[in-house]
């Protein structure tokens, strides 16, 4: 009788095992899921990035050509040659 009761104890504790085992791996497939997610966003931030610095690289490259200077006067300081006039519509 007490083999039974022993054969019985070994199986509540392989079960508690495998439950606990399995607890486990699905808590770790998650956290992978989770970590997966943060990799894809990172390596969106720096594709981001490096088009920034790309653009900026270009910025100071081409820093002291006229017609980026006239661009650059016209759209960020309002500028215009003179003899111009400049135009505002409102709706």
């Amino acid at each position: 009788m007490k083999a039974k009761k022993a054969s019985l104890l070994t199986k509540i504790v392989v079960l508690a095992l495998l439950i606990a085992a399995a607890t486990g791996l699905l808590n770790l497939r998650g956290r992978i899921s989770a970590a997966q997610a943060d990799l894809a966003e990172a390596q969106a931030e720096v594709a981001a990035q490096k088009q920034v610095n790309a653009d900026l690289a270009d910025a100071v490259e081409n820093s002291g050509d006229p017609e980026r200077q006239t661009d650059i006067a016209r759209d960020k300081l309002g500028l215009v040659e003179p003899g111009e006039y400049v135009f505002y519509f409102t709706d």
